[in-house]
């Protein structure tokens, strides 16, 4: 299953259509700025899932606990939603290779930080960071490869490599992370500077991006990220020092009157972030629902097992990447899969198929005993995967078809903000779940329970997207 943003989108501002590169067709520097998305997107999708399996040497360098392990994967998640919903409209501000730039050298940097950190405070202070420039990333590639490319067929072909690689990154991060924790750790921060200065020198080769006047909305990206951060703050912190305590109400509320601010400024804002037509949209709410379900499912998964194989089965960090790999292998050639079928036989099918899938791999790792052989408990993890896939694809072809074109920008914004969301949610509730050592695994057993339960809830929900006439 790939992570935030797979979908083959074609890119839009989040305001509006993007307009078609101003003067001829750019065609210089075709080559080097392709290379270049493909490595910046690879990276950041890596990125999403490399740490999961250093976790357990993480905590042991900074003896650290399950809520600092957790705020090390979710500071990455939570900025890199709240920053999605308008990382289009600063793309187009800028330009979108500016904006592309500029947004992997703050990953970059900020990995050069991760990597170089003293502490788990500065840790997770850069993996903050590393999510904004996350952000910016996304919907500038798609932005530069539409300017690139701007004849519709070749277009096709380089947003479908884009696709490609961010599914191979994704898949590639658990067992990336397994290998480079042999070394060190900080290795799996490391890496991403030589990449990311390739493609950074690739980007030399690529004519700057036209700028446009597009308006953003402060209040609005002002009040995500503190909906958002309070949200996930709360959720971590109440797993270790329980819900009734003060900074987790303080932090529940903060989230909730942030959500109200966020509500209305984009009722009465003069260039909302996200339309409320838009999110009122029966196809656009249960699409957002149903991403928000499948991310619990997958990055609930990877988070759980990558502690389970090291903490419980005593596996190493190289080991419990190999194990990663059969789902890794499989989850990166789902994508062409995915949208054969759907071509066939509609979106619904294959959505359907996929979450059943998954649902289906989650409640079989409940049913394994903990004596249970390694190799078996890598099995269920591939349905898993190649489930997960398997909808996401299909999910976004069938928003694209159903949502007006010059909302499709906006749309992914709002759905690929949602998945992460999900994703950031699940390491918060999950990680609370198996903190206590002495109960790990009847707590990952609740948690994978639940996991399959929000899937197969989204299955349903899946049903109700068929009678959706087209969102207005």
């Amino acid at each position: 299953m790939t992570t935030s943003a797979r979908p083959p989108l074609v890119p839009r501002s989040g305001h509006g259509r993007q307009a078609d590169p101003v003067g001829p067709p750019r065609r210089t520097g075709g080559r080097p700025a392709m290379a270049a998305v493909l490595l910046g997107f690879f990276t950041i999708m890596v990125d999403a899932m490399i740490v999961n399996v250093a976790l357990p040497s993480i905590g042991q360098g900074f003896g650290s606990g399950m809520t600092g392990l957790q705020w090390v994967v979710d500071g990455y998640t939570l900025t890199f939603a709240a920053f999605l919903l308008s990382a289009g409209a600063i793309s187009d501000r800028v330009g979108a290779r500016q904006a592309f730039a500029g947004g992997l050298a703050l990953f970059v940097a900020a990995s050069l930080v991760c990597g170089l950190a003293p502490n788990l405070g500065v840790l997770v202070a850069a993996r903050l960071v590393q999510g904004v420039g996350a952000a910016m990333v996304l919907p500038s590639s798609l932005a530069l490869l539409r300017e690139t490319f701007p004849d519709p067929a070749e277009r096709a072909r380089a947003i479908a490599l884009w696709g490609a690689a961010g599914a191979v990154g994704a898949a590639a991060g658990p067992v990336a992370g397994g290998l480079l924790t042999v070394v060190d750790w900080r290795m799996v921060f490391f890496v991403n500077l030589p990449v990311g200065a390739v493609a950074l020198l690739l980007l030399k080769y690529a004519q700057p991006s036209p700028r446009r006047a597009v308006p953003f909305d402060w209040a609005g990206q002002v009040a995500a990220v503190a909906a958002l951060g309070g949200l996930t703050y709360a959720a971590i912190e109440a797993g270790a020092v329980g819900f009734g305590a003060a900074r987790v109400l303080v932090a529940f509320t903060v989230a909730v009157l942030a959500a109200v601010v966020y509500v209305v400024a984009q009722a009465r804002g003069r260039h909302p972030m996200t339309p409320l037509p838009l999110l009122r949209s029966r196809t656009m709410s249960l699409t957002a629902a149903i991403g928000f379900a499948l991310n619990v499912g997958f990055y609930g998964m990877i988070f759980l097992l990558g502690l389970y194989l090291q903490q419980v089965h005593g596996l190493s960090a190289l080991a419990t990447g190999v194990a990663f790999l059969p789902m890794s292998v499989i989850t990166a050639f789902m994508g062409p899969v995915a949208a054969r079928l759907a071509t066939r036989f509609g979106a619904r099918m294959p959505m359907i198929t996929g979450q059943a899938l998954m649902s289906g791999g989650l409640l079989a790792m409940v049913a394994l005993p903990v004596s249970a052989p390694v190799w078996l408990t890598v099995v269920p993890m591939v349905p898993v995967g190649a489930g997960g896939a398997l909808a996401v694809t299909s999910m976004t072809a069938l928003l694209l078809e159903r949502v007006p074109a010059e909302r499709a920008g906006v749309a992914s914004g709002v759905l690929n903000a949602s998945r992460q969301l999900g994703g950031a949610l699940a390491v918060a509730a999950f990680g609370a779940l198996v903190a206590d050592r002495a109960r790990f695994v009847s707590g990952l057993h609740t948690s994978l329970v639940i996991a399959a339960t929000v899937v197969a809830l989204s299955a349903v929900a899946t049903w109700l997207l068929e009678p959706v006439r087209r969102a207005r």
